[in-house]
């Protein structure tokens, strides 16, 4: 049974990753913190007395469902209502990286060095936004979640073939894509 203690430190672990990989697939900040919120409290309120072991694949469960659960409401919500932000032709302020801009780098750092990673970041996040939804889930889970192709395969409900084959294409696709922008993969 894992400890108060145990549960609080694994959950600031997995934080960062679970945020970055629902925001690859919704595509909105708050929406994919509210995910990751979410399914934290649902480990710790349906889950504490599990082992720590068990943990992480149980909070992969819970935030795939839950990221799921979004999108069906977000389903449902289109096609009952229209959203009037929608229809506004002067909505030049809505940068979609604009969340990267409040990273860690503190303004004493070299701007030149922050700004290039910043830019390298944002390239990536590009690509990997831009790859077929199965391998960009794939690639997460086992590149970002560093979970094995046993785990990954429970996950995503395929065989391990599945997900080697999917991590492998995504893996591909992106050097692909980061040699041609000049960039070393």
């Amino acid at each position: 049974m894992a400890t108060p203690k145990e549960i609080d430190t694994f959950l600031a672990e997995s934080e960062k990753r679970a945020f970055r990989r629902i925001h690859f697939h919704v595509k909105d900040v708050d929406a994919a913190l509210d995910i990751v919120q979410d399914s934290m409290i649902k480990l710790v309120e349906h889950y504490a007395g599990k082992s720590v072991q068990e943990l992480p694949m149980l909070f992969q469960r819970i935030l795939t469902n839950t990221m799921l659960d979004w999108f069906r409401r977000q389903k449902t919500r289109q096609a009952l209502f229209v959203n009037l932000g929608d229809l506004s032709a002067d909505d030049e302020s809505d940068d979609p990286q604009e969340w990267l801009l409040t990273g860690e780098a503190s303004e004493a750092d070299n701007p030149f060095h922050t700004i290039d990673g910043w830019q390298q970041l944002g390239i990536l996040d590009e690509l990997i936004a831009a790859l077929p939804a199965r391998q960009r889930e794939a690639f997460l889970l086992r590149y970002l979640e560093e979970l094995d192709v046993a785990e990954t395969a429970a996950l995503m409900g395929c065989s391990e073939g599945s997900v080697k084959t999917h991590s492998f294409r995504a893996v591909q696709a992106l050097s692909k894509q980061l040699i041609q922008r000049g960039m070393k993969p």
